[in-house]
């Protein structure tokens, strides 16, 4: 009996550390490392004319600056088309900046500043839109290159992703140049022509900048968003991009004899293949609470509260828990590890001819821990000794570098992006996707990606969907952002 309680005794005591740690934890739990911007004195958005704004987006929404993977497809005069209208349309901005326009039609606008000694600012848009898919034209409410006004917003392929922004960041700039605005800090603003086809733009502006000795301060391109249902929090927050993934298109090719489809062998070029490509997806990397992502989580779950904080808190024993629930959706567990997808497939060009060679593609989104020769390892380890050939469709592109959540540049950011959102939780946030402003790493100290745009979850489905559009008080928000935030860092 005496055994039995000191047994018992002893799992109570147990249970009452744990629990106490737990607590304790739970109660003293605070996200490292994240400034909120509250000691910037913000610059206010100077006057403007809403209505001419909304129509200009209209109308730069009408040039099909239509981006294709082969650039002789092309329309490359549309591109001409949109430069001279933004020569005409803005006139105060091209009188106080220098355009350079590059041989691929990639725009560097420059405004010097007074004082040479400050470090410059880099705000970077893309021209470019992708192409709307054939035989959707029909699902669309209004015509998607009609730029069409309605509905409390203006309609079309690329209002959002990124003319939005660009001809945001273009009604800023021309509103404090016409206000007698004149900056101390340097002002570069760059527009790849590219961006949805690879980006081969932004790696020529990047390469001309850092040839005149440019060293921004901070480069802020497109990115994530204000979301107003953040799962986490069921609130507002702004997630600001520090970071973003790597691309990486792996091949897998599987040779063989090929032959007549009425006399197969046992084993053919599409099964072998077939086994390969399952043997890498059957390898998946593991959802690792580390990087930009924990970051996000650990800001969020601090704001909430409850059983998430809990968790987040205590990941030494809820860790498991915690990863379970963060890989439960496609959409959040791509920012904890680096994802796999196949997505081509190729091999006989007839249904009754066995492939001499078939082959598939698989696209990675690569985490900021990992790496290609990661990537290249275990896809190799994965398919073991199977007869197939490994190889990279094009040069990878690393991850990012994370930039600074306490940095002067971060500062600027949050301040103008929170006196719209004074309510919202700041968060850093891994994009998953591509931008240009990963080629100006080498020329800034810290590169932002982020649009000052309201979204629901929802509502992030429409960009490169159907029925893309910008909402009007989605575009006045972008204007006096980027016109605030111009005017603080820069003046």
């Amino acid at each position: 009996m005496g055994k039995r309680r000191t047994v018992l005794l002893g799992g109570l005591a147990i249970i009452a550390v744990v629990a106490g740690t737990v607590a304790v934890r739970t109660a003293t739990f605070a996200p490292k490392d994240i400034a909120d911007g509250s000691d910037i004195r913000l610059a206010p958005a100077p006057t403007y004319d809403l209505d001419a704004a909304v129509g200009h987006l209209s109308a730069a929404a009408q040039i099909k600056t239509i981006s294709h993977q082969d650039p002789a497809e092309n329309d490359v005069a549309e591109w001409d088309r949109l430069h001279s209208w933004l020569a005409a349309t803005y006139p105060a901005t091209h009188r106080v900046m220098a355009r350079t326009i590059l041989p691929n039609r990639t725009l560097v606008y420059h405004w010097p500043g007074s004082d040479a000694s400050l470090a410059p600012i880099i705000v970077m848009a893309h021209q470019d839109v992708v192409p709307v898919t054939e035989g959707t034209e029909g699902d669309w409410k209004y015509p998607p290159f009609a730029g069409t006004i309605a509905e409390k917003a203006v309609w079309g392929r690329g209002t959002v992703d990124d003319k939005g922004s660009l001809i945001g960041l273009f009604e800023a700039i021309e509103a404090l140049a016409a206000n007698g605005f004149r900056p101390k800090r340097g002002i570069y603003l760059v527009s790849g022509h590219d961006e949805e086809a690879g980006g081969s733009g932004a790696v020529a502006a990047a390469a001309k900048l850092k040839a005149e000795g440019v060293r921004a301060l901070y480069t802020l391109d497109e990115g994530s968003v204000v979301l107003r249902d953040t799962p986490v929090i069921d609130g507002p927050a702004i997630l600001i991009g520090v970071a973003e993934k790597g691309y990486a298109t792996l091949k897998v090719t599987a040779n063989a004899p090929g032959g007549h489809s009425s006399m197969p062998p046992a084993e053919t070029g599409v099964t072998t293949l077939a086994r390969a490509v399952l043997a890498i997806t059957d390898s998946p990397f593991p959802i690792e609470m580390r990087g930009p992502g924990a970051a996000m989580v650990e800001a969020l779950a601090a704001h909430k509260g409850g059983a998430t904080k809990l968790a987040v808190a205590n990941q030494w024993l809820l860790g498991s828990v915690l990863k379970k629930q963060l890989s439960a959706s496609p959409s959040s567990a791509a920012a904890f590890h680096t994802t796999i997808a196949p997505t081509m497939l190729q091999g006989s060009p007839k249904e009754n001819v066995l492939p001499q060679s078939a082959s598939a593609l698989i696209n990675y989104r690569i985490a900021p821990w990992n790496s290609s020769a990661d990537v290249m390892a275990r896809a190799k380890a994965a398919v073991g000794d199977a007869p197939v050939e490994l190889s990279w469709v094009k040069p990878p592109n690393e991850p990012s570098r994370v930039s600074s959540s306490e940095s002067q540049g971060w500062k600027y950011v949050v301040a103008a992006a929170r006196a719209d959102a004074p309510d919202a939780v700041v968060a850093p946030y891994l994009v998953v996707a591509a931008t240009d402003s990963r080629s100006m790493e080498p020329i800034s100290q810290d590169v932002y990606r982020f649009m000052p745009m309201h979204f629901t979850l929802k509502e992030t489905a429409m960009i490169h969907g159907t029925n893309e559009h910008m909402t009007i008080d989605s575009f006045k928000r972008m204007i006096d952002f980027y016109a605030r935030l111009i005017a603080t860092s820069a003046g």
